[in-house]
């Protein structure tokens, strides 16, 4: 006869169960499969300067019979932007006479010397006033045209060419702020008296001539140009220089020619200029 079956005490049970294995979560992935900070951080996109300028600059043009280029340069992260080069020169007028008193400047300091009182009191009436006479005689002294080539070449001026009579050297804006970079930044050829000197020269233009880039901005330090060309009756104007706005400073360089009339030629560079700092400044 079959022998009934015991059931087992609850206290077995328990224990048998205590005695099973337990089953552990799945450990983390390890380090290297993990996304690293980086990989999860937000990416910065830099935003496309020339595009920016562009989009302000292109509508002011637009609008004007004559044509222009815009160079601009922050000075704080050192970010540039240019519109409408193009590898387009344009006639300097009389902001060569910045060119001209940079080329000075270089060659006092190859000599070991200050500018004497003559070049300053005729590097003066040149730039505060547009003295032509006194570019003139600057011009001989740095040696022409060859002269300021030479000059240029040491300065970082790529595409500015010197030309019989100094108003019709050809430049474009990208080599004016390069220029400007030169007077208004550490990283210069010119020492440290040379750019102090040349920026107080800049911000003490007559009243009369310190329209421009300085609509663009407070506390400006400028050099203008101006000149009707005797073959077509139309105007080149011209505005280079350094002009704080929101708190930057900024270096602008606005080239142009084919105006009717000298004023439209100044309308068109200070809209330039007020559009291109706006719009920059307010992506930077």
């Amino acid at each position: 006869m079959p022998r009934p079956r015991l059931a087992l005490p609850a206290v077995v049970l328990a224990a048998a169960a205590l005695c099973a294995p337990a089953v552990r979560p799945a450990d983390p992935a390890p380090a290297a499969s993990r996304p690293s900070m980086e990989e999860t951080a937000t990416v910065t996109v830099e935003v496309d300067l020339d595009a920016v300028l562009a989009e302000a600059v292109g509508p002011v043009a637009a609008a004007s019979d004559g044509s222009v280029s815009v160079a601009l340069l922050d000075l704080e992260t050192g970010r540039s932007a240019s519109y409408g080069g193009a590898g387009r020169t344009y006639d300097t007028a009389s902001i060569v006479k910045l060119d001209i008193l940079a080329a000075l400047l270089l060659r006092a300091q190859d000599e070991g010397r200050a500018p004497t009182a003559a070049e300053r009191t005729a590097a003066a009436a040149m730039m505060r006033h547009s003295d032509n006479a006194s570019a003139t005689v600057l011009w001989r002294s740095v040696g022409g045209a060859e002269g300021l080539d030479a000059a240029n070449a040491r300065l970082g001026l790529a595409e500015t060419t010197g030309a019989a009579a100094w108003g019709l050297t050809q430049t474009t804006a990208e080599d004016q702020l390069a220029l400007l970079a030169a007077v208004f930044g550490a990283d210069s050829p010119l020492d440290t008296d040379s750019r102090a000197y040349a920026a107080e020269l800049m911000e003490g233009v007559v009243a009369g001539q310190d329209w421009g880039v300085s609509a663009a901005g407070d506390r400006p330090a400028l050099k203008n140009g101006w000149l009707p060309r005797d073959s077509t009756g139309l105007w080149d104007i011209n505005s280079v220089g350094r002009v704080t706005a929101g708190g930057r400073v900024y270096l602008v360089a606005v080239v142009s020619d084919g105006h009717a009339t000298k004023e439209a030629g100044i309308g068109l560079v200070e809209d330039a200029a007020r559009a291109a700092v706006s719009a920059v400044g307010a992506v930077l």
